[in-house]
């Protein structure tokens, strides 16, 4: 209790208590009192965005994330000290399940250091290991067979006693449409299980591989291949695998994606990954000629407009069969 005195004092203390209780009130803002309810959505999804989710759901368990070692041979550095042998990491790359025995598809360049030392120790001096995706286990893989011109190699897992159902269907790439949407799957940067997505943005493209080979026929896209991609997936809107995945274009060596990505059509996978399964080569008869392709064979009758029979030459290499039987490009 408080005794007030005289009316000052009286005066005071009703502040004090005055002010204390306004202490005591709470206080609202006024953005509290702007700010607005929040109601929660379900956001529903498209049947664009559904298709595209079952169908990376699908088939990206048999994408590939594949890694390659090589082994630096005992000996002594530069101070003389000596040093046992070391394995090192050699490349990065993606790559993909073929069928229910163990094989997987992938770039040469991806396994290249891989398959010098291969073909120089039978095997020895380096390894490569191949992790699926929503896998945790890394399987040891043996070479089986690789075509450089082509860009692409076959592997083999040592284990195949816990793969994943096969769920890839392989498709076809002589009638694929310029903008019909394609998936890419990869591990971009070593980022596993990336998709992207994008349209074909052109068709029959002559790309230069590995070593300066020209590799005819290839698919250009938009979707984002980066490195770490190199010998990952491509696919159609349906999942059905219409090409691999193996270069980009990197003005002055950027090294990121600018919306221009190649990828080896399915047509010339097939031939040459059944070769080399069966073969572990590839086996060819040749003419010593280079043949110009059916779509633009097609344009060319188009144009005079009648069909044309046979194939149309488009070089004779020199000292070739074709050469000497005096065979002319058109």
């Amino acid at each position: 209790f408080m005794l007030f005195r005289n009316e000052r004092d009286n005066y005071n203390s009703s502040f004090v208590f005055g002010f204390r209780d306004f202490l005591r009130t709470p206080v609202t803002t006024s953005c509290e009192k702007q700010q607005p309810s929040i109601t929660t959505t379900t956001t529903k999804l498209t049947d664009h965005e559904n298709t595209v989710i079952n169908t990376f759901e699908r088939v990206s368990r048999s994408v590939a994330h594949i890694k390659t070692t090589t082994v630096v041979p005992a000996g002594r550095d530069f101070f003389g000290m000596r040093f046992e042998a070391t394995e090192i990491p050699a490349g990065t790359g993606s790559g993909f399940l073929w069928d229910n025995k163990g094989h997987v598809v992938t770039n040469y360049h991806v396994v290249a250091n891989a398959a010098a030392h291969h073909h120089q120790y039978s095997g020895g001096g380096g390894e490569l290991k191949v992790k699926l995706s929503g896998s945790r286990k890394s399987y040891e893989a043996t070479i089986v067979g690789v075509e450089p011109e082509k860009d692409l190699a076959v592997l083999k897992l040592k284990d195949t006693t816990t793969l994943p159902e096969f769920p890839i269907e392989i498709g076809a790439s002589h009638d694929l449409r310029v903008g019909q949407t394609v998936l890419a799957i990869g591990n971009p940067f070593g980022l596993d299980d990336t998709l992207t997505t994008g349209v074909v943005s052109a068709l029959g493209r002559d790309v230069r591989g590995v070593g300066g080979l020209q590799i005819r026929g290839c698919i250009q896209t938009d979707a984002a291949i980066n490195p770490g991609n190199s010998g990952g997936p491509l696919f159609d809107s349906a999942g059905r695998l219409i090409g691999v995945n193996m270069a980009m274009i990197s003005p002055n060596g950027i090294g990121g994606n600018i919306g221009i990505g190649f990828a080896i059509p399915i047509d010339t996978v097939k031939r040459v990954v059944n070769q080399l399964i069966q073969h572990g080569r590839i086996i060819r008869p040749t003419m010593g000629i280079a043949l110009i392709d059916d779509r633009l064979t097609q344009a060319i009758e188009t144009q005079l407009g009648r069909s044309l029979k046979g194939v149309l030459i488009a070089e004779v290499y020199t000292n070739g069969p074709a050469a000497r039987v005096a065979l002319e490009p058109c």
